[in-house]
């Protein structure tokens, strides 16, 4: 930090296990790539090369090997995975997972229905291959899964072998664990709090107000994904207490100023 404060809450070093921040890049240039990383560098963990962008993105080594030299790990999404899984293709992705240096895979079933014992031995042959996350929910705003059914899904892809499970919310942040008009359902994620282990959830939180109710509720060291690029500065300060959404989170008020 550039200079010292007292009543900062202690944020988890890299690398770190939670309080992890995901962005989703959807086709940032290298150049882009390149200043964002000079700001944002210390503050990102994991960024997703949303959908399937990684298809048609020019330089797309260049921009993984950037990505890995500020020490993140970079995955493809969900959506590629399931591209390639309908047309009968998981053995050339694990190929180009290897080829590209993709450590990390993520396994969703957001955009094609895939039953739910073979989603679980996907997970648990992909672990042999690479670090997986794996996604619960659906990009279909119909689908409302009820929060026994969250539970189940997330216990059983955990056993599976994945490292984390994602709540699932879209790039906008209306499905999932949000409602079309991106609040929160509250009770749905408290629920799957009383059975699912924080740090094992990745909340895909793309906007402020969802991005504090989870700080307010968990604490500054959870973990948040589908941060927008240039909102990563914005949300570290949040998570501190440097905004003044979370302004007196942290604040000792008995002590004098």
């Amino acid at each position: 930090m550039n200079f010292h404060l007292t009543q900062i809450p202690e944020r988890t070093l890299k690398p770190r296990a939670n309080g992890l921040t995901m962005v989703m890049d959807k086709g940032l240039s290298i150049r882009e790539v390149e200043d964002f990383l000079d700001v944002a560098g210390p503050h990102v963990d994991l960024v997703k090369l949303g959908f399937g962008t990684s298809f048609v993105t020019p330089k797309l080594r260049e921009k993984i090997r950037l990505y890995k030299q500020y020490g993140m790990s970079v995955y493809f999404g969900g959506t590629l995975f399931e591209a390639f899984l309908i047309r009968n293709q998981l053995n050339d992705y694990i190929s180009v997972c290897k080829d590209y240096e993709i450590d990390y895979i993520e396994v969703s079933d957001g955009s094609i229905s895939i039953p739910h014992q073979e989603k679980c031995a996907y997970i648990e042959k992909l672990t042999k291959h690479a670090t997986v996350l794996s996604e619960v929910g659906s990009k279909d705003a119909a689908h409302i899964i009820p929060p026994y059914k969250w539970i189940e899904l997330m216990r059983a892809e955990l056993e599976a072998g994945s490292t984390y499970v994602i709540a699932e919310a879209r790039e906008a942040g209306n499905v999932g664990i949000y409602r079309g008009s991106g609040e929160v359902r509250e009770g749905l994620v408290q629920e799957i709090l009383t059975q699912i282990p924080a740090e094992k959830i990745i909340w895909e939180a793309p906007q402020k107000s969802q991005q504090l109710y989870f700080l307010e509720l968990i604490g500054c060291n959870v973990n948040l994904g589908n941060i927008p690029p240039n909102e990563v500065i914005p949300l570290e300060a949040m998570r501190i207490g440097l905004r003044s959404d979370t302004f007196e989170l942290y604040l000792d008020k008995h002590k004098p100023c």
